[in-house]
C-alpha cells in the first residue's frame, strides 16, 4: 500500500516547511526510519524520516520549495503499484508507474523542444547559480565571504540547486579566489535584491504581531552599578582557568535574573485565557542572533544551576542555534526571557515580549558613567536594564520590586548565593 510522505510539524510552532535537500532520489528503495530529506522549520533544520517501506516513487517539491504542514510532498510505494490518484503539494499528480531507477533523467540527451527536468534557477553554475547578477548563497556563506574577502561570483556552489555554502567559501579561500571589485560592477545590474523570506523570519514576523498588538506592554528601566560584578567575574575566571572555562558578564546576569525570579514568581509567569500560570522553576530563554533572525534557546532550571554551568550551556546552545541544530525541547518552554545587545555597543533598548511569557529583560552594555557617591562625582561602570511587562500579569509595583531585587543582586553578587 502506498505511503504518502507529508510535510510534518517538526517544531511546535511550524506551519510550513522549506525543503533544504532530498537525501533520497526518485527510484531509490527506502525503509521506514530512513532519512528522506532535510526540512527548514521556523526554528532549525530537521530531518524528515520515512514512515513506510518501498520505493520513493514520486517527489512533488524540489529543493528550495515550501509546503504547508500536512501537505503530501512525496509518495513511497511498490514499483508496480498504481499511484496515479495521489495528488501532492502544488497540485501535481503522481504517474501510474515510476520511471526505472537505472535511467535517471539526467542521463538522457536533451532535445531542443524538451522541457527542463529542473528549473533553470536550480541548476548549479560556476557562479553559484547566479540569477540577474545575484549569487545564490546561504547567509552563513555570505557572511564568511565578507569576512574572508572572497568574491562569491567566482565560487562554484555545491549546495542544493548550486547554492554556495560554507564549505565552498572555505575551499575558495584556500585556492586564493580574489575579493569582489567595485570597479567590476556593471550599469545593468539590479538596483535591489529581493531576498526570499526564511521560515524563521516568517515565524518571527508572526510572533511579533501577536505580541506588540494584543499584549498591553509597559516598560521599567533601572541603572545598575556593575563594579562588583566585574570584580566577581575576574575572581571566578581566575578559579576556572585551570579547567579552561570562562564566564561572561551576561552569564552572571542570567544567574541573577533566575535568582530574582525565584523570589518574585508573579513575574515568572504566563498569561493564558482564564488564568495566570506562575512557575516555581525558572526556565530562562536567552535570545541568540542567527543568520536568519533570532532564536531563544532555553536554560532549563536556571535557578538551580551555577554560573559556570550556565556559561557552558549558553555557549553550547548558542553554537548549535547558529547551526540550526537545536532540538524543539531546547528552544521551547521558557518562563521568562533575556536579550542582551551590550556586546554590539547598545546601551539601552526595549525588547518585545514572547507570548505567553509575562516579561522580557533587555540588557544594555556597561558604560563608564559619572555619578555622585557620598557627595562626590566619581566614574563608575553602569548598565541599563529595561523590563518589558505584560500589564495583564505584572503591575508596575510588581515589576519594580523584581528589578529592585535584581539590582541588589548585581550590585552585591554574593546575594545571588543567598
Amino acid at each position: 500500500m502506498a505511503t504518502k510522505v507529508h510535510m510534518e510539524a517538526l517544531s511546535p510552532t511550524m506551519e510550513e516547511g522549506q525543503l533544504v535537500q532530498w537525501l533520497k532520489s526518485e527510484g531509490d528503495e527506502v525503509s521506514s526510519g530512513d532519512v528522506l530529506a532535510e526540512i527548514e522549520t521556523d526554528k532549525a533544520t530537521m530531518e524528515l524520516v520515512a514512515r513506510g517501506d518501498g520505493i520513493l516513487r514520486k517527489i512533488f517539491i524540489d529543493a528550495g520549495g515550501t509546503a504547508a504542514v500536512g501537505a503530501v510532498i512525496a509518495v513511497i510505494a511498490a514499483g508496480d503499484e498504481d499511484i496515479s490518484g495521489i495528488e501532492g503539494a502544488g497540485g501535481g499528480t503522481a504517474t501510474a508507474v515510476a520511471e526505472p531507477a537505472a535511467e535517471p533523467k539526467a542521463s538522457a540527451a536533451p532535445k531542443a523542444d524538451d522541457t527542463p527536468a529542473v528549473p533553470p534557477s536550480a541548476a548549479p553554475t560556476a557562479s553559484g547559480a547566479a540569477n540577474g547578477g545575484r549569487v545564490k548563497a546561504s547567509p552563513l556563506a555570505r557572511r564568511l565571504a565578507d569576512e574572508t574577502g572572497v568574491d562569491l561570483a567566482l565560487v562554484e556552489g555545491s549546495g542544493p540547486g548550486g547554492r554556495v555554502v560554507k564549505r565552498d567559501v572555505e575551499a575558495a579561500k584556500e585556492r586564493g579566489v580574489p575579493a569582489p571589485s567595485v570597479a567590476a560592477l556593471t550599469p545593468d545590474q539590479a538596483e535591489y535584491v529581493d531576498v526570499p523570506t526564511s521560515q524563521m523570519r516568517k515565524a518571527i514576523a508572526k510572533r511579533l504581531v501577536q505580541s506588540i498588538g494584543p499584549v498591553p506592554t509597559f516598560y521599567l528601566t533601572v541603572d545598575v552599578d556593575m563594579g562588583r560584578v566585574m570584580e566577581a567575574r575576574r575572581s571566578i575566571n581566575a578559579m576556572l582557568e585551570k579547567d579552561g572555562l570562562k564566564v561572561s558578564i551576561n552569564d552572571i546576569v542570567l544567574k541573577a535574573v533566575a535568582g530574582a525570579l525565584r523570589r518574585h514568581p508573579e513575574c515568572n509567569a504566563q498569561w493564558h485565557d482564564g488564568f495566570v500560570r506562575r512557575f516555581n522553576v525558572v526556565h530562562l530563554g536567552v535570545a541568540v542572533a542567527v543568520d536568519d533572525g533570532l532564536i531563544t534557546p532555553v536554560i532549563k532550571g536556571a535557578h538551580a544551576k551555577g554560573i559556570a554551568q550556565i556559561a557552558v550551556e549558553v555557549r553550547e546552545l548558542a553554537g548549535r542555534a547558529r547551526e540550526k541544530k537545536l532540538l524543539p525541547d531546547e528552544y521551547t518552554g521558557s518562563t521568562f526571557s533575556v536579550s542582551n545587545l551590550g556586546m554590539f555597543g547598545i546601551h539601552e533598548f526595549t525588547a518585545i515580549i514572547n507570548p505567553p511569557e509575562a516579561g522580557i529583560l533587555a540588557v544594555g552594555g556597561i558604560e563608564e558613567t559619572p555619578v555622585v557617591v557620598d557627595g562626590t562625582v566619581v566614574v563608575r561602570p553602569r548598565m541599563r536594564i529595561t523590563m518589558s511587562c505584560d500589564h495583564r500579569v505584572v503591575d508596575g509595583a510588581l515589576g519594580a520590586r523584581f528589578l529592585q531585587t535584581l539590582t541588589a543582586m548585581l550590585e552585591e553578587p554574593t546575594a545571588i548565593l543567598v
